[in-house]
């Protein structure tokens, strides 16, 4: 157990070996997805300084006792609910090439991230990821395998483009989508705008309203463009 307080053996066989249930006692009622399901039914709502093992036991109708048989505590509880959260990625978008695939992949898991908004604490900090995570990062990874980058650099680019998407989603979620961080500094600029005279002009058209999802566009576009540039520096042995 690590001074966290998480036994990553459990918390391995939890994601990875996905025993049925608990390992003696009766018949098990529940399965490890019902239960995730009903933490993030709770998260979802209060976020996770909400989120309790008595709440999730209530919300099940057992009691504390009973669920900590089958999840040895609330740092593993997050963990399970993370992995059913994401879920699995969607297949590659056929008949495109490494940038549309990517495109296609930060939006999906921008969306994730948008639908469950406490999954941005959870995964910021060391842990034990699951198959589902790895699924994500496996399609990443075979997006590029032609490029030329280094298995490293298809590595960093996953962690550039899953820190994009998270970030924003967690900015998103003040407001309507992708204006959340515009409409915060809108609010706080009005009245001072001859203060602020280059975020007002620049916040005017954010407040007239976009179509899509400009920030999220913008970042992602600008990501791939310098991906772009490396691969084509590669294939001319320059970089």
């Amino acid at each position: 157990m690590d001074s966290g307080g998480i036994d990553k053996r459990r918390l391995y066989e939890l994601l990875w070996v996905a025993p049925a249930g608990p390992r003696r006692g009766p018949r098990p009622a529940f399965t490890l997805a019902a239960i995730a399901r009903a933490g993030i039914a709770i998260a979802d709502t209060d976020g996770l300084d909400g989120l309790t093992m008595q709440r999730v036991a209530e919300s099940l109708e057992v009691t504390k006792m009973a669920l900590y048989r089958y999840v040895p505590g609330r740092a593993e509880l997050v963990a399970l609910m993370l992995e059913t959260a994401i879920g699995e990625p969607g297949p590659p978008p056929t008949g495109v090439d490494w940038r549309g695939q990517l495109d296609d992949w930060t939006r999906q898991m921008y969306d994730r991230f948008r639908r469950h908004p406490w999954a941005h604490a959870a995964t910021v900090a060391p842990r034990v990821p699951g198959p589902n995570e790895l699924a994500w990062l496996e399609r990443v990874v075979a997006a590029l395998a032609d490029t030329g980058l280094t298995g490293g650099e298809r590595l960093d680019v996953a962690v550039l483009l899953l820190g994009h998407a998270r970030n924003l989603a967690q900015h998103a979620s003040a407001g309507p989508a992708g204006q959340g961080r515009e409409a915060a500094f809108t609010v706080l600029v009005r009245g001072r705008e001859d203060r602020y005279p280059a975020l007002d002009a620049a916040l005017r058209p954010a407040a007239a309203g976009t179509v899509g999802d400009p920030t999220l566009d913008f970042g992602l576009a600008r990501i791939l463009d310098g991906i772009a540039v490396l691969i084509a520096t590669r294939a001319t042995g320059v970089g």
